[in-house]
């Protein structure tokens, strides 16, 4: 119940975010690719994509271990798209609604991850999600391209494997 209700949080926060959006650039400086790239570098926007994609995967890695592990590897995606989710809005409003997008999907993520340690059919939700999370930052990434020229590099020395793709582990 708990983790429904930090999820519900991440999408109040991703909406406040998105709607704040338009007020956020007002103080910052410079072109839009200048202010896109000091957002970037800022915030750790590709560290924190590689993360969360790290996450994403690492769910097919431990749900053979047992719901300890599984709660564990949940619990993270959680916690990390929390930590992502604040340092929306960006400044390029299609940037932030797609990050707010993907950082709520990934709250319902780590909740079906959570609650599926005993239901194949909510693994497989959750892996679904975690696919479509993946796809919105591939889109908000091609966004930063077109605004600043470049997108940051969203490895991890966590060893990012990025998702388990089509079909997965859980069917």
């Amino acid at each position: 119940m708990r983790r429904r209700s930090l999820a519900a949080c991440i999408v109040l926060l991703s909406a406040s975010a998105l709607a704040l959006s338009s007020c956020a650039g007002a103080d910052q400086q410079g072109s839009a690719a200048q202010r896109m790239t000091a957002w970037v570098d800022g915030t750790g926007l590709g560290g924190s994509i590689g993360t969360l994609v790290a996450d994403n995967a690492r769910i097919a890695e431990v749900a053979p271990r047992g719901s300890g592990a599984l709660h564990a590897a949940c619990g993270t995606i959680v916690s990390d798209a929390a930590s992502a989710n604040s340092n929306l809005p960006s400044p390029d409003p299609t940037v932030t609604e797609l990050l707010a997008q993907a950082y709520g999907l990934e709250g319902t993520v780590g909740d079906d991850c959570y609650d599926g340690a005993g239901d194949h059919a909510l693994l497989i939700t959750s892996e679904h999600d975690g696919i479509k999370a993946d796809a919105l930052y591939e889109e908000a990434l091609q966004r930063i391209r077109v605004v600043d020229g470049k997108a940051p590099v969203t490895t991890t020395t966590s060893g990012n494997t990025g998702n388990s793709g089509i079909g997965g582990i859980f069917g």
